[in-house]
């Protein structure tokens, strides 16, 4: 096994084990005065990407079903912090800031496909979930406080899944990618 192998199988646990305390994290920046539309459309749309029906990994496959909404956060997280964030709370920088850094190890993992996730999750802004776009979460106080409220459901509901140290997970992950991301 390779060093950045096993680095990939010793990091993506963890993200999956965050995946609760980053969706309220990134929550916790939609709400802050000054940030940019374009930040918050970022933001906004990766969060409403935990709540899609169809996403790109069924959240019922063993070990890596998450693992496409830890990917998708830390890929908004990027997207908003090449944006302009204003005024924003410097210590809800720092905690967006270290989810777009880990887009680094994303993009040594996925190579090419990188690209193609980051299209992707750019589009969220014009996708839908629960009948909500991010055009009406951000438009809409009252579907904003709902929308937080259930980002923080899904933060003290989830239950991190397990994931086993073997690179079959890996090669299974990146066929998912492979294969649903739009080319």
């Amino acid at each position: 096994m390779s060093d950045q192998t096993a680095k990939y199988l010793d990091t993506f646990p963890t993200w999956l084990r965050s995946l609760g305390d980053d969706a309220e994290h990134l929550a916790a920046l939609l709400g802050e005065p000054g940030l940019s539309p374009a930040a918050a459309q970022a933001v906004a749309g990766g969060l409403n990407y935990l709540f899609k029906s169809l996403d790109l990994i069924p959240d019922g496959i063993d070990d890596i079903g998450y693992l496409d909404d830890a990917f998708v956060l830390r890929v908004a997280a990027d997207l908003a912090m090449r944006e302009d964030t204003g005024e924003a709370d410097a210590e809800k920088l720092r905690a967006i800031g270290r989810l777009a850094n880990d887009c680094d190890l994303l993009r040594d993992y996925l190579d090419k496909d990188y690209a193609r996730l980051e299209s992707y999750v750019t589009g969220l802004k014009k996708g839908a979930a629960r009948g909500r776009t991010v055009d009406d979460i951000l438009a809409n106080e009252s579907i904003r406080t709902e929308f937080l409220s259930d980002v923080r459901g899904f933060s003290k509901s989830y239950e991190s899944p397990s994931f086993s140290r073997e690179e079959k997970n890996l090669i299974k992950l990146k066929a998912f990618f492979d294969a649903k991301l739009p080319k």
